[in-house]
C-alpha cells in the first residue's frame, strides 16, 4: 500500500514536470513568434503604438526575454517618445552590454536632447565595450561638433588619424576641421610658361594674396599681374583684382563663391563663380557649380559637375565643365589626385585634363580663343608646411595645345608658391 502511494506521487510529479515544460516551451514559441511579428510590422506596417502593446504583453509573459526591451525602446524612439525610449535602451544595455544597435540608438537620443554629458558617458562606454567599432569613435566627433568644441574635435581627429591612417571618413573630417581653425596667410605665386612655337612667349603670371581662415570659412583677396611676350616684346599686360570665399553652410557641406575684375585685355573683364560641395559617408564628396566669363567680345556660361573620394591618404577628384558660348557646347575635364602627408597643406599632386576650363588662371586670358580647341595636359606638384608657419610649393604642367584648327604647340609651365602662415 505504501509503495503504491509512493508510485502515485512519482507519477503525479512527472506529469506536472512534463506539463510545465510543455507550457514553458509553448510560451517561448509564442514570444518568439510575437517578436517576429513585431519586427515585420516595424519594417512594413509601421504600427509602432500597437507594437508597444504587443511587446508589453510579451514582457509580462517572459520578463527575462531582453529583446523585448530593445523592441520597446525602438518603437518608442520611432514615435518620438525619447524619454521612454532612453529608459528601455538603458535597461537593455545594463543587462547585456553587448548590443551595438542599442548603444547607437541611445547616443542619438542623448545628442538630440542635447544631453551632452550623458552622451559622452554612453559613447565612452560603447567604445570600451566595442573598441573595434569605429562608428562609436566617430560619434565623439559629432559630439564635439554640436558643442562647437573645435580644438577638442581637432585633437581627437588627429589621434584617430594616427590610429586609422587609411580611414577615408577620418581623413575627410581632418581636412574639414583644419579649414575651421583660425589662421591668416600672406603669400605670392609666380608662373612661367614657355612654348615650342618660334617667336611666341614666354608668359609671366604673378599674384599677391591674403587668406583669412575662420570657423565660418575663409576669405581670399588676390591681385594678379600678367605679362605675355612675343619675340622678346611685351604684347599684353595688365592687372586683375580677385576675391574668393569658402564658407560652411552645414555640418557636411560648404560653398565657394568668387568674383574677378580686370580693366586690361590680358584678363577677362569679369569672372564670377559659385559651387556647392556636399560631403557624404565613406569619404565621398560631390560639387555642383556655375561659372560666368565676360570679355570684350563674348560671354560664356559654364556648368560644373564634380565628384571626389578619399581613399586612405589619397584624394581623387574628377571635375567636368560644360561650356556654352554662341550656342556651342565645349566640354572640359580635369582629374586631380593628391597624396596627403601630415596636414591639408602637405601633399604630392598629379593632374591630368582635356580642354580649357575657367578655373585655370594661366590661360584664362585666352579662354575664348582656346575653349573650342583641343588640349591635353598632365602635371605634378609638391606642397609642404615648414615649421608650422611657412608654406612652399612647386608644380610643373605640360600642355599639348591646339592654337588653331589642326595646328598644335607644346607648353611647359612652372609654378612656384610661397606663403607665411600666422
Amino acid at each position: 500500500m505504501k509503495n503504491n502511494k509512493i508510485l502515485n506521487s512519482i507519477v503525479v510529479f512527472v506529469l506536472i514536470l512534463i506539463f510545465s515544460n510543455q507550457k514553458i516551451n509553448a510560451q517561448k514559441i509564442d514570444t518568439d513568434s510575437l517578436l517576429t511579428v513585431i519586427v515585420k510590422d516595424m519594417q512594413n506596417e509601421k504600427n509602432y503604438a500597437k507594437n508597444i502593446q504587443r511587446a508589453l504583453m510579451a514582457k509580462k509573459i517572459a520578463p527575462n526575454y531582453l529583446d523585448y526591451y530593445l523592441i520597446l525602446g525602438r518603437n518608442h524612439d520611432l514615435l518620438k517618445n525619447k524619454d521612454s525610449a532612453a529608459y528601455y535602451y538603458n535597461y537593455f544595455i545594463k543587462k547585456t552590454n553587448a548590443n551595438e544597435d542599442a548603444f547607437n540608438y541611445l547616443i542619438n537620443i542623448e545628442l538630440e536632447k542635447e544631453n551632452y554629458t550623458e552622451a559622452e558617458k554612453t559613447i565612452e562606454q560603447a567604445i570600451q565595450m566595442h573598441p573595434d567599432n569605429r562608428d562609436f569613435q566617430k560619434k565623439k566627433i559629432v559630439l564635439y561638433q554640436v558643442q562647437k568644441e573645435t580644438k577638442k574635435e581637432y585633437n581627437y581627429i588627429q589621434s584617430l588619424q594616427v590610429k586609422y591612417p587609411n580611414d577615408p571618413e577620418i581623413k575627410q573630417s581632418l581636412f574639414l576641421i583644419e579649414s575651421k581653425i583660425n589662421a591668416d596667410r600672406l603669400g605670392i605665386n609666380y608662373s612661367y610658361t614657355t612654348f615650342n612655337r618660334e617667336g611666341y612667349g614666354p608668359w609671366h603670371l604673378g599674384s599677391i594674396q591674403y587668406i583669412r581662415e575662420r570657423g565660418w570659412g575663409s576669405l581670399i583677396g588676390r591681385v594678379n599681374y600678367a605679362n605675355r611676350l612675343s619675340s622678346g616684346e611685351s604684347i599684353a599686360e595688365g592687372k586683375q583684382f580677385e576675391a574668393e570665399s569658402y564658407f560652411f553652410t552645414g555640418k557636411n557641406n560648404y560653398s565657394y563663391v568668387s568674383i574677378a575684375y580686370s580693366p586690361d585685355l590680358v584678363f577677362p573683364r569679369l569672372r564670377v563663380g559659385y559651387s556647392f560641395y556636399q560631403n557624404f559617408k565613406k569619404g565621398w564628396e560631390a560639387d555642383l557649380g556655375l561659372r560666368y566669363i565676360e570679355s570684350e567680345t563674348i560671354e560664356t556660361k559654364i556648368i560644373v559637375l564634380g565628384v571626389g573620394k578619399y581613399i586612405g591618404s589619397y584624394w581623387i577628384n574628377f571635375r567636368s565643365y560644360l561650356q556654352n558660348n554662341d550656342n556651342e557646347y565645349n566640354p572640359s575635364f580635369a582629374l586631380t589626385t593628391r597624396y596627403y602627408l601630415d596636414t591639408k597643406y602637405d601633399y604630392f599632386s598629379v593632374v591630368a585634363g582635356y580642354g580649357t576650363s575657367p578655373d585655370e588662371r594661366t590661360t584664362l586670358g585666352q579662354f575664348e580663343q582656346r575653349v573650342s580647341l583641343n588640349s591635353f595636359r598632365i602635371g605634378a606638384g609638391y606642397n609642404r608646411l615648414i615649421n608650422n608657419h611657412y608654406l612652399a610649393g612647386i608644380q610643373t604642367t605640360f600642355n599639348n595645345q591646339e592654337y588653331a584648327p589642326n595646328l598644335k604647340q607644346n607648353e611647359l609651365e612652372i609654378s612656384l608658391m610661397f606663403q607665411y602662415k600666422f
